[in-house]
């Protein structure tokens, strides 16, 4: 075991003095190696790996975004692509801007509002409330792209049409609360509508009565709801004078949770919402679960967490 983990960590140390040699003399040559690094994480899922592959600067943004982006619409690499995507977030490199208007963001929302497996669909939601923030201006263009994935996410965590092991359904209902959070307070105005038109429909009460409205009497009323307007509630300019800390600290503002409210920290954390660990019970392994063996990757049962936040990337973590 020692020996594999020494390889990975000198294979990795020497792909990353490779890459930063060759972008000296081509950025062209460098996409080659940024290739060969991303198919060696994909095949090991290799910390070190990750860390140089979220550690990219510019001009490289571009190529790893495209390749991110062609990962992902790939079932196959879904969940590696989006747990690396959620460490480039944590990082917040100054490019992650650029995620906007990429082909990147488009394709994270069809999967969340396609995917039917749950620790996909936690992944992306997870990475997706952390990337807001960052990306304020992309609510003028998916807004309704986000109120999607809300509503078909709270509607899942509750009719469960996949029959997946209730442990796994307290994870996904913890994430669709992150983001209810996180769009109660970015775009209050549009939002409440949302609610209002979606769950006014007989086929939504029940998922409005036992999954939203619990979630709206932890929230204070939002001052943008007297003050503005839905219009300029999407204009870009209304985020000229925020950082991302700022748009952290204005969620927590509204919400009622203890752990929120009046927290300074919040400036150097990545969400409103912290499960800390989450607990989940053993889950029995057999030949007809597959999402479970994936979990484990072996054929005994594990105890999993959610890890969020505390230095951790936003994915499901397995405990052995």
């Amino acid at each position: 075991m020692v020996p594999l983990l020494l390889f990975e960590y000198m294979y990795c140390v020497y792909m990353y003095c490779v890459l930063s040699s060759v972008l000296l003399c081509s950025p062209d040559r460098g996409t080659v190696v940024l290739s060969s690094l991303l198919e060696f994480y994909l095949d090991s899922s290799s910390s070190e790996a990750a860390l140089l592959l979220s550690s990219i600067r510019e001009p490289l943004d571009k190529p790893l975004l495209e390749k991110l982006n062609d990962c992902l619409v790939k079932s196959v690499n879904r969940l590696a692509s989006l747990t690396l995507l959620g460490h480039v977030v944590r990082r917040q490199p100054p490019w992650i801007h650029k995620i906007s208007r990429s082909p990147l963001l488009p394709s994270l929302l069809r999967c969340l509002k396609g995917d039917s497996d749950v620790v996909v669909l936690v992944t992306g939601v997870l990475v997706l409330v952390a990337l807001l923030p960052m990306i304020p201006q992309a609510g003028k263009r998916h807004i309704y792209d986000f109120f999607d994935v809300f509503g078909r996410l709270a509607s899942w965590s509750h009719k469960n049409p996949s029959a997946v092991h209730e442990a796994y359904l307290v994870h996904l209902h913890a994430s669709v609360y992150s983001l209810f959070h996180r769009l109660y307070g970015m775009f209050p105005c549009n939002f409440i509508s949302y609610l209002r038109l979606h769950y006014s429909m007989k086929e939504n009460l029940d998922v409005f009565h036992n999954i939203v409205k619990p979630m709206l009497e932890h929230v204070r009323v939002h001052p943008e709801l007297v003050t503005g307007a839905q219009d300029s509630e999407l204009d870009p300019s209304r985020w000229k004078c925020y950082e991302v800390h700022d748009i952290v600290i204005e969620c927590a503002k509204v919400s009622l949770d203890p752990r929120e409210e009046g927290c300074p920290q919040l400036a150097d954390k990545w969400s409103c919402l912290r499960p800390d660990h989450l607990s989940l019970p053993p889950t029995p392994l057999t030949p007809q679960n597959p999402l479970a063996q994936r979990l484990s990757g072996s054929s005994t049962s594990t105890p999993m967490s959610l890890s969020l936040m505390d230095g951790n990337s936003p994915i499901i973590q397995v405990r052995k």
